[in-house]
């Protein structure tokens, strides 16, 4: 039987594990990646394990989250970031220099190469041919000691595309599609590959969008095949030397197969508040419209931008409407300024935002009271644009300047806008990207007063009594659990301080509470911690004595921080025993061990007397990770 691409790369860089669907296996990585709202809990971790330089072949920390200086907090942190990584190995991309995704795709990432990075998007390295991961941050900290990656062997789904993209119907809307198929749980467990003939219409940086957005679909990753379009951005990067053919063997077998004919596409629009609440863009039209954001790691390439340039020329953006857009890499702007495009940009009435992730991340930019937004992002969560009623709607570069001009969600097939292709050679420019140095010993690792020590977890006992002190819905995201923002995000490496806000979208007084339980559990729903790979998400809840949390079923990122901060997911093999607890219930859990062992944990409500069956079927090694109490007591006890 043939291989698909992932399993080829997966067979390439396997430490353990026999790659049967559903087991554990270990994989060896080959670059990392960080950005700066986890990467300095990523590095305080990599600090903790004592290890002196990385043994990955490439690790970049990167500057995009937290660029606003309004206080010493983040330049601070920004110092730390640029002294730990020329101590320990790793090349730092300074601020502005541009989003991750965006520049390692630029400059760094290599088809058939592992990638994990401790942000979610990571997977945007697929576009080109890797196989690159979300990760919490300590996963990347293990990861540039040399250790490897372990995740749940996925099964592997297929798209296949047929027939090629209308005008003004775009990458964006063929991942909004999938969303609409498969919804943001869809792809839970699973690899996205995706073939056919009608992927060889589609360049990289539309393919990066493509793989940007599996990770909407709680997909382990999203590929695509490296082939001659890649060979061809490469060679426009000057990196033709880092060309890797890779495809899937003719009789690869898929656990499902996806067809997706883009010729029959319409643009699509994903509306408030989930990527997945899919429908057609002239479904909505004539929607009053009062901002619209051009920019993320989603679609803030040098095609996007050239697109909405050629559309916004010898045009005026609506009175009533705001327009952002935030270049996705410092080649990106260059560029447009080189060829004029900025100044149609400009000449618009939009605003420029600096290179970096900006109102994605809730970082400025919010919209008004109630304000309709168009954004060209990959997430519309309630409160994350930090506007608590604003209703975002996620849109194509296309859409979005549709409804720049008009005032309205407008479908952009009624514009006809000019063709753009992109050139042969991009300017290459890498001196915001600085080395390491070459003898670490010798660099002096600066700290400001806002980082704190790394919160201690505690092992676990074989028995545990606590409080249920919150329930909670389906979907909870880790932007309900942990918001980021221009208020919290400058506080990313002070866990105490960060603790204030925890849940505090779903509760305000959860802190409080959770703090004078002792111990705590946590009740959640279906698809629990979905969303962002922030271990802050998990660590936060750790620091305020929550020990366990149970939920109908969990993100895979979000589960693999819980099990990495001494936090016991558990699931319920009933799921309508959820209804059988409430917050303020004292439950009891005895023989963890052995419960652990089994994969069966019963868990007596102390008080209603009703006893619950729960699942947990966790490896020896993250059994292990647990009754330490997390991933670094557990790494000090086995060194790598």
């Amino acid at each position: 039987m043939g291989k698909t691409m992932a399993q080829k790369i997966m067979q390439a860089h396997l430490v353990s594990g026999d790659m049967t669907p559903g087991t554990e296996i270990a994989l060896r990585i080959d670059q990392t990646l960080t950005q700066d709202a986890t990467g300095t809990m990523a590095y305080l971790e990599f600090e903790t394990m004592g290890i002196p330089k990385v043994k990955t072949e490439l690790s970049v920390a990167y500057v995009d989250h937290n660029t606003l200086q309004s206080g010493f907090e983040n330049a601070d942190d920004h110092r730390y970031l640029q002294s730990v990584a020329s101590k320990h190995g790793v090349w730092f991309s300074r601020p502005g220099n541009g989003i991750c995704h965006q520049v390692h795709l630029e400059r760094f990432g290599k088809p058939g190469k592992t990638l994990i990075g401790s942000d979610s998007h990571t997977p945007t390295g697929g576009g080109i041919g890797m196989l690159a991961f979300g990760a919490g941050g300590l996963d990347v900290a293990v990861a540039m000691g040399g250790g490897p990656y372990y995740i749940t062997m996925p099964k592997i789904i297929k798209v296949e595309l047929t027939g090629k993209l209308k005008p003004c119907v775009t990458a964006k809307d063929v991942s909004l599609e999938l969303l609409r198929i498969l919804s943001v749980k869809g792809g839970v467990g699973a690899i996205i590959e995706w073939g056919g003939p009608g992927i060889e219409s589609l360049s990289v940086p539309e393919r990066a969008t493509i793989t940007n957005m599996g990770t909407e679909l709680g997909a382990t990753t999203s590929i695509f095949p490296s082939d001659e379009v890649t060979l061809a951005f490469l060679k426009a990067q000057d990196r033709e030397a880092d060309y890797v053919p890779l495809t899937a063997d003719p009789d690869a077998e898929y656990d499902r197969i996806i067809t997706i004919n883009l010729s029959a596409l319409k643009p699509m629009i994903a509306c408030p508040h989930s990527p997945d609440n899919v429908v057609t863009v002239e479904s909505l039209a004539g929607t009053k419209v009062d901002q619209v954001c051009i920019g993320s790691c989603t679609n803030s390439s040098l095609l996007d931008l050239l697109k909405v340039a050629s559309m916004l020329k010898g045009k005026t953006v609506h009175p009533t409407v705001s327009l952002s857009i935030s270049p996705g890499s410092r080649q990106v702007l260059t560029m447009l300024a080189d060829c004029g495009a900025l100044s149609d940009i400009l000449a618009s009435g939009a605003r420029l935002l600096e290179c970096a992730c900006g109102p994605c991340i809730g970082m400025g930019f919010s919209p008004n009271s109630g304000g309709v937004s168009l954004r060209t992002f990959n997430r519309n969560f309630l409160g994350r644009s930090g506007t608590k009623d604003g209703q975002v709607y996620l849109v194509s570069p296309e859409t979005a300047v549709a409804a720049a001009l008009t005032g309205f969600i407008t479908d952009p097939t009624t514009l006809n806008p000019p063709r753009v292709e992109l050139p042969e050679k991009f300017k290459i420019d890498d001196s915001a990207v600085l080395a390491p140095a070459v003898d670490g010993s010798q660099v002096e690792v600066l700290r400001g007063p806002n980082i704190k020590e790394f919160p201690k977890s505690k092992p676990f006992a074989d028995s545990l009594e606590a409080s249920l002190v919150l329930k909670v819905g389906d979907n909870i995201t880790t932007d309900h659990i942990m918001p980021a923002g221009a208020k919290i995000l400058p506080y990313r490496s002070n866990i105490p301080f960060m603790s204030r806000f925890c849940f505090q979208v779903c509760d305000p007084d959860f802190p409080e509470r959770a703090k004078a339980a002792g111990d705590g559990i946590i009740l959640g729903g279906s698809n629990y911690g979905q969303g962002s790979s922030r271990e802050h998400a998990a660590l936060v809840p750790m620091y305020l004595g929550i020990r366990c949390v149970i939920a109908k079923s969990f993100a895979r990122i979000h589960a693999a921080n819980l099990i990495n901060a001494g936090i016991l997911p558990l699931t319920f093999e009933n799921p309508e025993d959820y209804e059988k607890l409430e917050q303020g219930h004292r439950l009891s859990f005895k023989g963890l061990k052995n419960g652990m062992e089994q994969g069966h944990l019963t868990v007596e409500n102390l008080t209603t007397g009703e006893s619950i069956s729960l699942l947990c079927a966790f490896t020896e090694r993250q059994q292990g990770i647990l009754m330490a109490g997390g991933l670094l007591n557990y790494t000090k006890e086995n060194s790598l």
